[in-house]
């Protein structure tokens, strides 16, 4: 027996004295309504109203369950009010700062045509992990080894001139004595200054030859991208990266190079990457 939809049809009818008027008031059709109190009175053992051809009247037992019956309908209402308040209220998400701002719309409007509305925090890698320890989002998109990745975006160099070959050796910028102007240099953006990127090209810096200038974390992406247009520098970035700067994007040779992204939560990551695994991926520019 449906006891909310029983008691909701009680309420109704002896609010009303009328079994019509009582089943149209609580949208339901008069048999409906007659079937359901029946039930209820069936369910208690005792008759709940005392039927005329005019009128229904409570019993002594009907007036005395009608208040307990207000109180479950009434909680009911509270319940259904509060789980369509809960579906809409926003699901707070930290994303990098690579996103696009057209791919960050994209993000939002394809969540809602997933019955989710998505409140964006977009920051740097140690921002985002603070947001989501805080618990001031539901989840964040943090940086991750490739070997953890949910989402994997690959890397290269970029620069304003038509780089001229096929992959970049990291080799190919050491300075020589007699070599004239300033040594070239790799930007790294905030979002890939992370020790499992920033360590292995240090490391490759050094093992090239590289001065330690020639590896150099930017403050932000505009900066980077600044130094990189008037300049032979080149941009540690992801081909998507590159199209929008309008930037030549080579691959490395030396090594691979790959942004790794999992999804942290507060609570269990696998329904909003189940809604929206693949709209996160085009928001990151990440390969299939």
């Amino acid at each position: 027996m449906d006891l909310v939809g029983a008691c909701r049809a009680f309420v109704s009818v002896s609010e009303r004295g009328s079994f019509t008027v009582g089943a149209a008031a609580a949208r339901m059709s008069q048999p409906v309504a007659s079937r359901r109190i029946a039930a209820l009175e069936a369910h208690f053992g005792e008759q709940l109203f005392e039927r005329t051809s005019r009128r229904a009247v409570l019993t002594s037992f009907g007036r005395d369950m009608l208040p307990a019956a207000r109180q479950l309908v009434l909680a009911a209402d509270v319940l259904q009010h509060e789980a369509e308040a809960a579906k809409r209220k926003p699901w707070r998400l930290a994303v990098p700062g690579i996103c696009s701002a057209v791919d960050l719309a994209r993000l939002v409007a394809d969540a809602r045509g997933h019955g989710v509305t998505l409140e964006l925090r977009v920051g740097p890698p140690p921002r985002r992990l603070e947001l989501v320890r805080s618990q001031q989002v539901r989840a964040a998109l943090l940086p991750v080894p490739p070997d953890e990745a949910r989402w994997s975006v690959p890397l290269g160099l970029a620069g304003a001139q038509d780089l001229g070959v096929k992959r970049v050796y990291v080799e190919t910028l050491r300075m020589g004595r007699a070599d004239p102007g300033p040594a070239r240099r790799i930007w790294i953006q905030p979002e890939d200054d992370v020790p499992h990127l920033r360590d292995p090209l240090t490391r490759l810096r050094d093992a090239v030859g590289l001065r330690p200038v020639q590896l150099a974390v930017a403050t932000d992406l505009t900066t980077a991208a600044a130094e990189v247009l008037c300049s032979r520098d080149l941009l540690l970035c992801s081909p998507e990266q590159a199209r929008e700067l309008s930037l030549s994007w080579r691959p490395l040779g030396d090594i691979t190079v790959t942004r790794g992204y999992a999804l942290t939560a507060t609570d269990d990551p696998q329904q909003i990457q189940a809604r929206l695994g693949d709209v996160i991926a085009r928001c990151l520019g990440a390969v299939a």
